[in-house]
Formats: C-alpha cells, structure tokens, sequence
C-alpha cells in the first residue's frame, strides 16, 4: 500500500503541480503588488484621486426585512479586480513571453518535434503494408473500382431525387408517366 503511494508521489505530475502552486503562490504577491501599487493608483487618478471602491454600491435591504443589505458592490468590486488582475497578467507576463518566444523561433527557427520511435516503426509498417496490398492483391483493386461505381452511382440517384423534388418534378413525372 505505501509503496503505491510512494509511486504516485514520485510521478513527475504530482511534483510538476507542487511546483507549479508554489510558483503560483509567490507569483501572487508580484501581481497583487502590480494592481495595488500601479493600476489602482492609475485608475484612481483617471477617476478623479479616489480609489474606485464599489463596496457599498447598489446596497439593498427587501422591504419589511431586516439584517444587513445584500450588497452587490462587492460582487462588482471583485470582478473589477478579477479583471484588473487578468489584464496585468496578459500584458505584464502573457504578451512578452509570446513576443520572446516568437522572436527566438524567428531565430532559430522552429523547433522541431520528432515522433517517438514506436510511432515511426508502426508508420513503416502500414505503409509497407499499404503498398504490399496495393500491388499484389487484386481483389483489393477491385473493390476500389467497386466503391467508385457505387459512389457514382449514388451521385446520380441523389441528383436525380433532386431534380424530381418539388411540384414541378412531380408535376413532370405526371406527365410523363413516371409517377
């Protein structure tokens, strides 16, 4: 039973997640430095010098009811800084890493990615076999010849049924005696 569970630890997943939320967690702080210090004080100047705080905005109690108000402010509040946070991300962090990497491949070109040999080998064989069937099986030709006469004679069928779809088709068919 540990030994499972040794073995689960030690896939790369589970270590690449760890990674990535402690990555994640102290990248936090950068971001939230990023809105508090930067954006917010930018958008408080365009706003008028106060931070926008949405708080206590659209503050509602149901009539006859009482306790605190539903406040819907906070909602929005927190969608604006979701948003906030996301811009800062795209054009902080997102957009200059696709740029770099755009550039590095514009460089280098683009790296290449071989298949894995298991692939490759099953690659050779169908085509080895496609080719052995292809020149040394006659039936094989011939239902390939089969299959395009029946294609072509579908064809035909469906544009024939086309042809006689409607009340003038129908209405030909009368007159010729088809119907």
């Amino acid at each position: 039973m540990l030994k499972g569970f040794f073995q689960f630890i030690k896939q790369g997943n589970v270590i690449d997640l760890a990674v990535a939320v402690v990555l994640g967690a102290a990248f936090t702080g950068i971001v939230n430095a990023l809105v508090d210090s930067i954006l917010m004080p930018l958008i408080a100047q365009l706003v008028g010098g106060q931070e926008p705080d949405l708080n206590y905005l659209w503050a509602i109690t149901l009539p006859g009811m009482e306790g605190p108000p539903m406040r819907f402010g906070v909602l929005a509040t927190a969608t604006v800084n979701f948003l906030l946070i996301a811009a800062a991300i795209y054009f902080f962090v997102i957009l200059p890493m696709n740029k770099m990497i755009e550039a590095r491949n514009k460089k280098f070109g683009e790296p290449e990615e071989e298949p894995e040999e298991n692939v490759l080998l099953l690659r050779e064989i169908r085509d080895q076999l496609k080719a052995q069937t292809e020149v040394t099986n006659p039936a094989y030709i011939a239902s390939l010849v089969e299959a395009e006469r029946r294609a072509e004679d579908e064809a035909k069928a469906a544009e024939e049924a086309e042809k006689n779809a409607g009340l003038f088709g129908k209405a030909r068919n009368i007159v010729w005696g088809k119907d």
